[in-house]
């Protein structure tokens, strides 16, 4: 007969999140991240397999849950600029003991870049995923003449998402939310 597992395995799961966020891949520990997840080695292994399948299924969380806290704080907003503001706004006022935890997804790209296929993947599909909704808002803000006819669609894309990476960054070194809600205030200022 097979044991119940005594613990909560989506509270395991946002503990590693927490340890690789801050560690990243090769700088998490097994041990740190069995403490963290108050775990043992084989409800790790029986569980999760790995720490490389650990890693895989805490980032896909991550991002999953990531992506989806940006998209839904744009769509509590009227106009395409507005949703675009308060998405970037939201992140920057988020409190800075979660924004100094830094961002797995941004960890994960400096550390793998493009040499593991499974990172890749996961990273990649986070982006298109965000990267939609973000067309869609510069589509609307076209459309309706709030973003100025000049902006390239596809650069404005890429531009809001490197702000957005480079805010994450900003937020893990130190940057106050003042000074992250600046920075996005900048990024729409130059939509217009």
């Amino acid at each position: 007969m097979a044991r119940h597992k005594e613990f909560d395995r989506d509270k395991a799961l946002g503990a590693a999140i927490g340890i690789f966020s801050q560690h990243g891949y090769e700088g998490s520990s097994t041990d740190a991240l069995l403490t963290a997840m108050k775990i043992s080695r084989q409800s790790m292994y029986d569980t999760f397999g790995d720490k490389r399948s650990l890693y895989l299924e805490a980032l896909k969380r991550y991002n999953t849950d990531s992506v989806s806290r940006i998209v839904d704080d744009m769509k509590e907003n009227g106009s395409a600029l507005d949703a675009l503001e308060a998405a970037l706004v939201a992140f920057a006022s988020r409190p800075t003991a979660e924004a100094s935890l830094g961002c797995m997804g941004v960890s994960a790209v400096c550390e793998f870049g493009r040499t593991d296929n499974d990172v890749a993947t996961l990273t990649d599909s986070a982006s298109a995923t965000l990267g939609r909704a973000i067309t869609r808002q510069i589509e609307d803000g076209l459309a309706s003449g709030e973003i100025s006819a000049e902006i390239n669609p596809d650069a404005a894309v890429q531009f809001l998402g490197a702000t957005l990476s480079g805010m994450k960054v900003s937020a893990r070194n130190g940057a106050t939310p003042d000074i992250l809600r600046t920075i996005a205030r900048l990024a729409i200022r130059s939509l217009r």
